[in-house]
């Protein structure tokens, strides 16, 4: 049997840059870090084994340092194999005395044996971007499940395959949809999404977005904040959904709404945001013009059919670092952007640190407060207390020196009260 390994990281050399950049990121994480000194002096995770799939980088390095310091025993894998900041990784092994398994770039199976090392460690508690833990277990180590006290779950990939599970009462254990709460989708998916990902669009292709006509596949909260990003910047936004209220709200947004099939006639630049499989598809490939450039900011590289791509394409050459450019019959070019992985991660650094702040926070509190509820929760997908996002939000106002109105006693029995009207 081969040994066990400790740790899988690329470089160890790269510790000091990726210690230095942990401690950049934690100067704008303040909520994170008043958990971090709560936790360090009360102890509520002492004695757990987690294990946690996320993004790699300088933000979930101050979760992983708050977990610990609240006295978890936790081992960190990658949730994308193009999302993990190597230098990031190091300095947790290094610094932080941390077991990682992630390397940028990994093929499938290092990916997979990666997840497989960390669910080695036996964890009670989970913590997942995108429930690749979670379905591990309940497909090739389902007898490991009932050791897991809950799991945290991070994005809405996830979300909506968890509550897959539990429709089809396939899940075995309690599941807190951090993604759900506000704290992290109103702001995370919107702020964080927007910005990144156009900076991951831009860091990528070093085009000007001002004049391009930029198609947003989706406007849940991470498409509304590419769609208004991408307008800051002078683009002309279309949206195409499937919802029509959502639809409905991009337009009174201002954006113009369409069917995909008439958007990919005219689009510059396709950014797909819905954790759906194959939106964009050959007969949209067909319609694009020469030089159309695609990429994907939801969690998992199926949004773009990539393989009925590769079928259509007649030669496929790399063209810049996180570019593909497909040349299709007739000799018009599709440019894929970060292998139609998270473009934001791939060929940027991710959200910025402010906001994952927020996200991480819910995601510290939310395991604390499945610990002091342990046997307590049913097996289903659970929203997060109100009482934490609240918590969480009052932080964030206090560290950007913001304060706000409370009600009087007057308007506090008003509202307890129907008898007074006109």
């Amino acid at each position: 049997m081969a040994k066990k390994m400790k740790y899988d990281v690329k470089d160890m050399g790269l510790a000091d840059l990726g210690k230095k950049r942990i401690l950049w990121a934690d100067g704008d994480m303040p909520v994170l870090g008043l958990i971090r000194e709560q936790f360090a002096k009360q102890k509520p995770l002492k004695g757990l084994r987690m294990s946690a799939c996320l993004h790699v980088t300088a933000e979930t390095a101050n979760l992983a340092r708050t977990l610990q310091a609240g006295g978890a025993d936790l081992v960190l894998c990658a949730s994308n194999p193009l999302s993990t900041q190597d230098d990031v990784a190091a300095a947790l092994v290094k610094h932080f005395k941390i077991p990682v398994f992630a390397i940028k770039g990994e093929d499938r199976k290092t990916y997979y044996n990666h997840m497989t090392a960390a669910l080695d460690h036996k964890p009670n508690v989970t913590m997942d971007d995108g429930a690749d833990l979670v379905n591990e277990i309940h497909t090739k180590r389902s007898h490991e499940a009932k050791n897991i006290i809950a799991s945290m779950e991070e994005t809405t990939t996830g979300v909506i395959r968890l509550r897959a599970m539990e429709a089809n009462n396939r899940l075995k254990f309690p599941v807190i949809a951090v993604n759900d709460a506000d704290c992290k989708h109103m702001f995370d998916n919107r702020y964080g999404t927007g910005q990144s990902t156009i900076d991951g669009v831009i860091r990528a292709s070093d085009v000007l977005l001002a004049g391009r006509r930029v198609v947003v596949i989706g406007y849940g909260w991470c498409g509304r904040g590419v769609a208004n990003r991408a307008r800051g910047l002078g683009a002309i936004v279309t949206v195409t959904e499937i919802d029509p209220l959502k639809a409905i709200e991009a337009s009174m947004d201002g954006f113009d709404v369409c069917p995909m099939a008439q958007a990919a006639t005219f689009g510059d630049v396709f950014i797909t945001v819905t954790g759906n499989k194959h939106v964009i598809r050959p007969e949209h490939f067909r319609k694009m013009k020469d030089g159309a450039m695609v990429c994907n900011s939801g969690h998992f590289d199926v949004e773009i059919d990539i393989p009925g791509l590769k079928k259509m394409a007649r030669s496929i050459r790399n063209v810049r670092p996180f570019i593909d450019e497909y040349t299709l019959p007739g000799n018009k070019r599709i440019r894929l952007l970060g292998q139609g992985r998270l473009i934001n991660l791939a060929a940027a650094e991710g959200h910025p640190a402010s906001v994952m702040d927020m996200s991480f926070a819910v995601q510290a509190l939310s395991t604390e407060f499945a610990i002091k509820n342990r046997g307590k929760l049913d097996i289903k997908v659970h929203s997060v207390p109100r009482s934490i996002d609240e918590k969480v939000a009052s932080l964030k106002l206090k560290s950007m020196n913001l304060k706000i109105d409370s009600l009087t006693p007057d308007q506090k029995k008003y509202l307890a009260e129907s008898g007074e009207g006109t």
